[in-house]
């Protein structure tokens, strides 16, 4: 339980400084995040009172950064929100009831999950159109057969136990015990998938303004960064790996959250 806490702790600690950053961009930020410094264009950490350097239009990297962990939190809480939201209502929906209405949802996430995650919220995108409201709605559409499925394990197996049955027995409507009693014992699930989800969100994000069909410029975001930072490689190095060490370690924040989280709410391993 001791080396449990630690996870969690650990993980907490690298979210809660996003979420600092986030909240507290406009005092963190040493420059604006439109300021052209043509004196040093790409200037490397350190060099001209720019802590993280400057990329290609001589802009702080650094402060470029800070508020980029806006759009990367923001997407995540949005994107995890729709996908929890809608994926839990199909999963409990399937999960009780079963029968036709079971298999007519979950045909319907077999042909969404058929298609590679990226690509159908690249696919989604061609359609909505880019931007910053449309990439978390792509992203959390795309979470909700993944959030379905593992939400109708759940039910199924809540539904089964004894305390469910001398309910029905009892004569209590379906709704009542949906609310009363499956719902509280499926919390412990949705909450350690969407902290999961987290992190797969704001690699979606990422990639989708890698691609130039998230967050349009200038406005700074983490994936948007790194594409303009793929022709200067070789020069600037230094443009690219900032803002990959800031996907890297926010991921992993949220994977190790997930995990410990994991482990404490998941009765079946606390023996």
């Amino acid at each position: 339980m001791r080396m449990l806490n630690k996870q969690i702790v650990f993980g907490l600690v690298i979210i809660l400084i996003n979420v600092f950053s986030a909240l507290f961009a406009p005092i963190i930020a040493t420059h604006p995040i439109d300021e052209m410094d043509f004196f040093y264009i790409f200037a490397k950490p350190g060099e001209g009172n720019h802590i993280l350097g400057t990329d290609d239009y001589g802009r702080d990297i650094f402060s470029r950064l800070v508020y980029g962990s806006r759009i990367s939190l923001l997407v995540g809480v949005i994107a995890v929100g729709i996908g929890a939201l809608i994926g839990t209502s199909l999963g409990i929906v399937a999960g009780y009831f079963g029968g036709f209405i079971d298999a007519l949802i979950m045909r319907f996430t077999d042909a969404l999950l058929s298609f590679p995650y990226v690509l159908l919220a690249i696919a989604m995108m061609a359609v909505l159109g880019a931007g910053l409201f449309n990439a978390m709605l792509a992203i959390g559409i795309v979470m909700v057969p993944s959030f379905s499925r593992v939400i109708r394990s759940a039910v199924m197996n809540v539904k089964n136990e004894e305390f469910v049955l001398a309910a029905k027995s009892m004569g209590a409507s379906n709704l009542w015990i949906i609310f009363q009693h499956i719902v509280p014992n499926i919390i412990p699930v949705l909450i350690v998938y969407s902290s999961l989800n987290f992190a797969g969100a704001v690699i979606s994000e990422a990639t989708l303004s890698f691609l130039g069909l998230g967050i349009q410029p200038p406005t700074p975001s983490w994936g948007s960064m790194l594409s303009e930072a793929k022709s200067y490689l070789q020069t600037a190095p230094h443009m690219a790996i900032f803002p990959g060490l800031a996907i890297l370690i926010t991921c992993l924040g949220f994977n190790i959250l997930g995990d410990g989280l994991r482990d404490l709410l998941d009765p079946r391993l606390k023996s």
